[in-house]
């Protein structure tokens, strides 16, 4: 399978921390709290030995009664649990010169996985489709980011965005102290107002924003038919009539996208297709954020 984050990226990821709203916020709070498998004090289970483990993790007792490598695992405690919920509606297929909105959403999703990775915590996806609630539940280690990719690689995007019906599982999955990175581009009013409700909850909610340069510029001439992909619904116009009352519309949408996220207390970031794929990721986790 080819790699989801570009070596350039992959580098610079080496530059950054998932910080917790907390933590950059008010005095005397810090980093949010999860349970993650690894080498600490307190014991939580056997498995099997694989490539890569430490030889000190292996339980040379049980081998001696087995005549099998077993690694002794050990609760410890991990600064955050990530949650990435990725947008699969129809919308996210948009694309241009620059790439497709979904690819992008899938690179990020990765990069996500990545700092969760390089950081010792738990991560986890969950992909909203129109019909259902797709699912890798959270938990760390290497393995974890292989089931990640697997899902990402097979993910097509159709419908529109789930109903409120579909989305019901993730309150029982998403801990009350966890992050939660949402990747869409943010159209569609129910995509909000899930934000919403997260961050009321406690949840500690990332909007990151993917837009093609189109939306961004209106770099069109000529005769256009534009078509809702999710809707359907249709406009005919000449592009070059149309592009400065769209550019105003959408720099209005745009600032009301920022002030909703600002005033339900949800950091909001921006990736346009023809900017670095960790764009958003230096706002909301670089030196300059912290």
């Amino acid at each position: 399978m080819p790699d989801l984050i570009p070596a350039d990226v992959r580098h610079r990821l080496k530059g950054l921390s998932i910080v917790a709203r907390r933590a950059i916020g008010d005095r005397g709070l810090g980093m949010h709290a999860s349970r993650a498998r690894g080498s600490g004090l307190e014991f939580a289970q056997y498995r099997a030995y694989e490539h890569g483990d430490e030889p000190r993790q292996i339980d040379w007792k049980l081998y001696g009664r087995s005549d099998r490598f077993f690694v002794s695992e050990a609760e410890r405690e991990s600064p955050v649990a990530l949650w990435i919920l990725l947008d699969a509606s129809a919308s996210m297929n948009q694309a241009d010169a620059a790439g497709s909105r979904l690819d992008a959403a899938k690179g990020l999703a990765a990069a996500l996985a990545e700092l969760a990775l390089m950081h010792g915590d738990r991560f986890a996806l969950a992909t909203l489709r129109p019909d259902a609630l797709d699912l890798v539940p959270a938990a760390g280690g290497a393995r974890q980011r292989d089931r990640l990719h697997m899902a990402l690689h097979a993910l097509k995007a159709h419908g529109g965005f789930p109903a409120e019906t579909t989305l019901t599982p993730l309150w029982d999955r998403i801990g009350g102290r966890d992050i939660v990175a949402i990747l869409s581009d943010w159209f569609d009013p129910a995509c909000l107002e899930l934000a919403r409700r997260l961050s009321a909850a406690g949840r500690d909610v990332l909007a990151i924003q993917i837009l093609t340069v189109t939306e961004r510029d209106f770099d069109l001439d000529g005769g256009y038919k534009f078509r809702d992909p999710e809707t359907g619904e249709e406009l005919l116009g000449d592009a070059a009539a149309l592009r400065a009352d769209y550019l105003v519309r959408f720099g209005a949408a745009q600032a009301a996208l920022a002030a909703a996220c600002a005033a339900a207390g949800i950091r909001h970031a921006t990736l346009v297709l023809d900017e670095p794929l960790d764009t958003p990721l230096q706002a909301l986790f670089g030196r300059a954020a912290r």
